[in-house]
């Protein structure tokens, strides 16, 4: 019997932590790392080194792939670290502050490598200057989901909190996509303008070092009266590997991590070959990528604030599932068609389906991103009562952990795969680049079926996780039990 079938509760349990909208608002400014600089700046690396930088597809995958992996690898020390510190402002805050200044500095050096590098020099840059925004943006993030999850208790309030998280974030990563395409890569060179990508780099490490300030200077006097960890004098190497076996032992993380760790493979294979797909397939200009990129977030806000009501009406297992079926639908139904040679729009013709694909994308990503992390903090609920021991940040570790080590290995097949379609690099500005039928054909099964195949490996895996909101008021009431006082005499 399962630890939560055995703590039985006959009614849903108290909620004792409810922040307030502007410690909410604070909190979701953090979220500016992830959306506006991971997800929208950083992606742009890929197409900027290789089409315009010159720098081999395969080399490219490879430095990127390698830094997100060593990335990964971070998180759970990041995540035991933070779970194991003790200060005046909390478990969190102090890894959130340090890691400000190095952000700034990877997001920029990451655009602005020197010119005349030649290839091994670029890789090195690239390689280098990846690894500091990467690993300093692991050492924000990782806090900061865990401290998410700390702020409430409630399984739907825990849902808002995400909502907040989102919402600010996707405006953020509207922010960061005006700056891209109309002012640093406007037309007409758009994506090869080679000048704007310097100035577009510091520009968002601006952006996002304000962002983060604020998100701390706004949670600090709540952040400061959570939980803490008892204070433990082991060193982390000794201690990280039996906390890593100990979460592994939960059958909820272990589903919801390898799941996560699929279902992110798709979107970073699908993602990585966003702008090809764009320039080469569908011949659209800057001002329209601009124009799908709003309808994409305009979805995920329709889909992030629609989770937690769905979550009313079915389990958050269902609302996963919900939103990667939408996804789906997405790479399969139209690029199937071109691939069978049935449906070929481009140009201005390609933009109405591409509007429905994007807003139907962003609505499942929506699901999606508010799914996850809130099943997480249900799972950190339940060990903590299993084994008596906190590690949201372990446990928010091993999303990102997954998500990155996801997104390496597609940024990584990514590379090679452009050279084994046969794609060209090194496109100047204002001039043709010719591509094979064959090499198109290839890039739009990499981009569509192959991510969909993928995801759908994650949805099967997820079948097996069972805490359900009922499951998780009866941990919830059976943690309130146990640390409730026992009165005198």
């Amino acid at each position: 019997m399962s630890t939560a079938q055995s703590a039985a509760a006959p009614a849903p349990p108290e909620v004792h932590h409810k922040p307030s909208i502007g410690v909410k608002f604070a909190y979701g400014l953090g979220q500016a790392v992830q959306s506006g600089g991971f997800d929208v700046a950083l992606p742009l690396t890929f197409f900027y080194y290789t089409q315009v930088l010159g720098l081999a597809g395969s080399l490219t995958g490879v430095a990127v792939g390698l830094s997100l992996c060593v990335d990964a690898i971070m998180d759970p020390l990041i995540g035991s670290l933070s779970d194991n510190i003790k200060s005046r402002f909390g478990r969190r805050l102090p890894l959130m502050v340090l890691s400000i200044p190095l952000v700034a500095l990877g997001f920029g050096l990451i655009f602005a490598p020197p010119k005349g590098l030649d290839q091994t020099m670029l890789f090195a840059w690239l390689l280098g200057a990846s690894l500091i925004a990467r690993g300093a943006t692991s050492l924000f993030n990782v806090p900061f989901i865990a401290l998410g999850a700390e702020l409430a208790d409630g399984y739907i309030e825990r849902s808002r909190v995400v909502v907040w998280r989102t919402v600010i974030g996707l405006l953020s990563a509207i922010a960061v996509i005006l700056l891209t395409y109309s002012v640093y890569l406007s037309p007409p060179e758009g994506l090869l303008k080679a000048a704007g990508y310097p100035q577009l780099g510091w520009a968002v490490a601006v952006t996002l070092a304000i962002c983060m300030s604020l998100c701390c200077l706004g949670v600090f006097r709540y952040a400061m009266g959570l939980p803490q960890s008892e204070v433990t004098h082991r060193s982390m190497l000794s201690r990280l590997p039996g906390e890593v076996a100990e979460i592994f032992s939960n059958k909820s993380f272990r589903t919801l991590f390898f799941s996560c760790l699929a279902i992110m493979v798709a979107i970073g294979v699908n993602g990585t070959f966003g702008n090809h797909i764009n320039v080469f397939v569908w011949k659209i200009g800057t001002d329209k990528i601009q124009t799908l990129s709003f309808v994409l977030l305009i979805g995920m806000l329709i889909g992030v604030p629609a989770a937690p009501g769905l979550a009313r009406w079915f389990e958050k297992r269902s609302v996963v599932m919900i939103g990667v079926t939408m996804l789906n639908l997405v790479w399969l139904v139209v690029p199937v068609l071109w691939v069978a040679g049935l449906y070929r729009p481009s140009g201005e013709g390609a933009m109405a389906p591409l509007l429905v694909m994007m807003a139907m994308a962003g609505v499942g990503i929506g699901l999606v991103l508010v799914a996850f992390p809130s099943m997480m903090a249900d799972a950190a609920d339940e060990h903590y009562l299993r084994f008596g021991h906190r590690r949201e940040g372990l446990y928010f570790s091993g999303i990102t952990f997954a998500a990155k080590a996801a997104s390496g290995v597609g940024v990584f097949l990514a590379g090679f795969g452009l050279e084994v379609i046969g794609m060209p690099h090194h496109a100047v500005e204002g001039a043709a680049v010719t591509v094979s039928p064959e090499a198109l054909t290839r890039l739009v099964i990499a981009h569509g079926p192959v991510p969909a195949i993928i995801s759908c490996v994650g949805v099967g895996l997820m079948w097996s996780y069972a805490i359900s909101r009922q499951a998780h008021d009866q941990i919830s009431a059976a943690l309130a039990a146990r640390e409730r006082p026992v009165p005198p005499g």
